[in-house]
């Protein structure tokens, strides 16, 4: 038996029934017999097998359960994906059932902030999910998927590609042979820092091209917007060990485009929502998924400050989002903000 064929005749399990955790079983469905998917919920379990309202195009080849240690038990690769505020937690109730064998490949766009009681948030306390794999199981074997992963599309079968991260080539070739398809490529790269942070930093200047969107603004602008936030997105990522070209590939570059652009990005339409005069609190409430964009604003302004780093466009982002600034007094900051020069990070 072949080591492609090995690792297809296993099942595969995925953790979270989110939007893009069913988009990855569908994708999986195209070349594995059996996809485990976890929902802690008994009314989504239910919707999953009788594969109604978000779930009536799921792939037959996927079963739900509420049990972790089964999906450990039977699958060797786990794709976690459920939003960053509830990751560790996962991570934690999961860590007994897994061995160093197995491999996890996350599809979660989000930082962890662990600020322990009576204490302020310090740089340390800022973590990847990566990271958070790592502090809090015994697996070394670790993935990230990053790119224009936009689940409404895929789920479409629209061609798409992601970014694979991983220091291990290992588990770049065994998400490549479970995801590839004539409809789905799988690019692959060892800087999974980069590729984590690219696909975190993208969904604030996301939300900051909702605001202009929802200013009814053109593609001047937002072209502007694009190329100066993905300048700071490089600064901020270097500041942190990230490579700049982690940033100019389809994670980076490639994923900011697709979730700048439109309504079919939660980060967008949050700011589009804001900029017509909706309460954030309003926003995030209705929100059936979480918008990391919001959250990731709040750990980047922190970094931002701690560092020294020149980034406007993120800080300008977060005064309106948070403070309150005026949005035509932001954009007009930022047109006269002092740029040196245009391409500042190669």
């Amino acid at each position: 038996m072949t080591k492609k064929e090995n690792i297809l005749k296993h099942p595969v399990g995925i953790i979270g029934s989110g939007s893009f955790g069913i988009s990855i079983a569908n994708l999986l469905a195209e070349n594995v017999d059996e996809i485990i998917i976890f929902a802690r919920r008994a009314e989504v379990r239910e919707a999953i097998r009788q594969r109604s309202g978000m779930y009536s195009q799921l792939s037959p080849k996927v079963r739900a359960t509420d049990n972790l240690e089964e999906v450990a038990l039977k699958c060797q690769i786990i794709f976690p994906v459920v939003p960053s505020r509830s990751f560790r937690d996962m991570i934690r109730e999961l860590s007994p059932f897994l061995t160093p064998s197995h491999f996890l490949i996350h599809g979660t766009k989000g930082l962890d902030t662990v600020i322990p009681e009576g204490t302020s948030m310090k740089l340390k306390s800022i973590k990847t999910m990566s990271q958070v794999i790592e502090e809090e199981s015994v697996v070394c074997r670790i993935g990230c998927l990053s790119g224009p992963n936009l689940s409404a599309e895929i789920l479409e079968g629209q061609p798409a590609a992601t970014l694979l991260a991983s220091r291990y080539t290992e588990v770049i070739k065994a998400g490549q042979i479970l995801l590839r398809s004539p409809r789905f490529q799988v690019y692959g790269t060892h800087d999974i820092i980069g590729a984590e942070l690219a696909g975190v930093l993208k969904n604030v200047i996301a939300l900051a091209a909702g605001l202009l969107g929802g200013k009814g603004l053109g593609k001047n602008i937002w072209a502007l917007l694009i190329t100066r936030g993905l300048s700071e997105m490089i600064h901020i990522g270097k500041a942190m060990g990230a490579e700049a070209k982690a940033f100019l590939g389809v994670a980076g570059i490639g994923d900011l485009v697709a979730t700048a652009s439109g309504i079919k990005s939660r980060n967008y339409t949050a700011g589009m929502r804001i900029a017509h005069g909706e309460k954030l609190e309003d926003i995030l409430n209705e929100a059936s998924e979480m918008v990391e964009g919001i959250k990731t604003l709040e750990t980047v302004h922190f970094l931002i400050q701690q560092l020294g780093i020149s980034a406007p466009i993120f800080e300008v982002t977060y005064r309106v989002i948070f403070k309150g600034m005026n949005l035509d007094r932001a954009i007009g900051f930022l047109m006269t903000y002092p740029y040196e020069v245009d391409v500042d990070f190669m």
